[in-house]
């Protein structure tokens, strides 16, 4: 038996986060939800700074491009530039399909990309074919800190 995935949603839309955490929820994989709303909170959250300084370490990380006070990108950066963090998956699951954020997404190590679905069944069957693969099949690294 696997230990749960503790995953961190960065998040700022209210309906999309409950979308999110309802499909990880109703996945069949045991795994733990933390959700923070913008880019700074993101960086605090993985870093331990600030309210976050005993925060577990996400094993996974859900990221929106679109977010306030950081966006996705520069977290993304920030994330993969620490040699601490960088081993920490980071999907990109935003609703952007522009190329300029695919580009830049894959250019600051983005480990995927996936554009929410408009239609609601969709975007559960995208979560749950997420999770199927990056906590089923992916051997995800151990936290470094």
């Amino acid at each position: 038996m696997r230990k749960p995935v503790h995953i961190l949603l960065v998040e700022d839309n209210e309906g999309d986060i409950l979308l999110t955490t309802e499909a990880l929820e109703e996945s069949e994989i045991a795994n733990k939800i933390s959700v923070v709303r913008n880019g700074k909170e993101a960086l605090d959250w993985v870093f331990k700074r600030h309210q976050h300084e005993n925060s577990e370490a996400p094993d996974l990380i859900l990221l929106d491009v679109n977010l306030p006070l950081k966006n996705g990108h520069e977290v993304l950066q920030a994330i993969k530039s620490d040699d601490n963090v960088k081993h920490i998956p980071v999907i990109m699951l935003t609703t952007s399909s522009s190329e300029k954020d695919v580009h830049l997404s894959y250019q600051y190590a983005a480990n995927c990309y996936i554009t929410k679905p408009v239609e609601v069944s969709d975007f559960l069957n995208a979560i749950s074919t997420l999770c199927r693969f990056w906590i089923k099949v992916v051997t995800l690294p151990k936290s470094k800190i």
